[in-house]
């Protein structure tokens, strides 16, 4: 006989436009309050540490409000001048062990893995607490050097308790595939914010299973 292990529904994991002043906070909140999401990550590039922290304390203070985890990318610093629920770090950004010790054990430590199962076999050694796989299908949002298959999520998902997150041209009509492999979350960026957020994340729910 074989036996099913019973994983929770699959979460939806925002990332942030590369734009986040004027209007974005309003539409922020407006996302969230749409459907259930499961973190938010503050993800601006080209822009110093005190403007970061800037733009970054509204949108904070929205997911606070809603109980949604304020994820800050690439910068251990930048998370740890804005208490912010955590990090996620790229390849090139540090060690989730340094980030641990600055950020404090209740902090979550994301790790961009790729498609490479060494990279987050390492970082679940180091102390991660969710590794991402990625980019699963093409994009807009940044440059793709890297092509994972949903199997990757899946042989995760046989070996491994830690979560996963896939990344990478996900929609609400190709999230459900990757959240039968194994995703135990899905990262969204243009696909929510390119156009009306509001019924993205209402179509990523019901894609997903989730209620709100």
């Amino acid at each position: 006989m074989v036996y099913e292990i019973q994983r929770l529904p699959t979460q939806l994991y925002l990332i942030s436009p590369g734009e986040v002043d004027g209007a974005f906070p309003d539409r922020l909140a407006r996302a969230l309050d749409a459907g259930p999401v499961a973190a938010f990550q503050f993800r601006v590039k080209g822009v110093d540490e005190h403007n970061a922290a800037r733009l970054a304390e509204p949108l904070q203070r929205i997911c606070a409000d809603r109980e949604v985890a304020f994820i800050v990318n690439d910068s251990i610093s930048l998370a740890k001048r804005l208490g912010a629920d955590g990090v996620h770090l790229g390849q090139d950004d540090g060690d989730p062990r340094d980030a641990r010790e600055r950020l404090g054990r209740n902090a979550q430590i994301g790790v961009t893995c790729h498609d490479s199962r060494h990279f987050a076999m390492e970082a679940g050694e180091a102390g991660a607490d969710y590794v991402a796989f990625g980019a699963f299908f093409p994009t807009q949002t940044k440059a793709v050097k890297h092509h994972a298959e949903p199997d990757i999520l899946t042989w995760w998902q046989t070996f491994f308790e830690l979560p996963c997150v896939a990344i990478g041209g996900i929609t609400p009509e190709n999230c459900a595939g990757l959240a039968a492999a194994g995703a135990d979350f899905v990262a969204a960026s243009g696909a929510v914010w390119n156009g009306d957020e509001a019924a993205a994340v209402r179509a990523f729910a019901e894609a997903l299973g989730l209620q709100s």
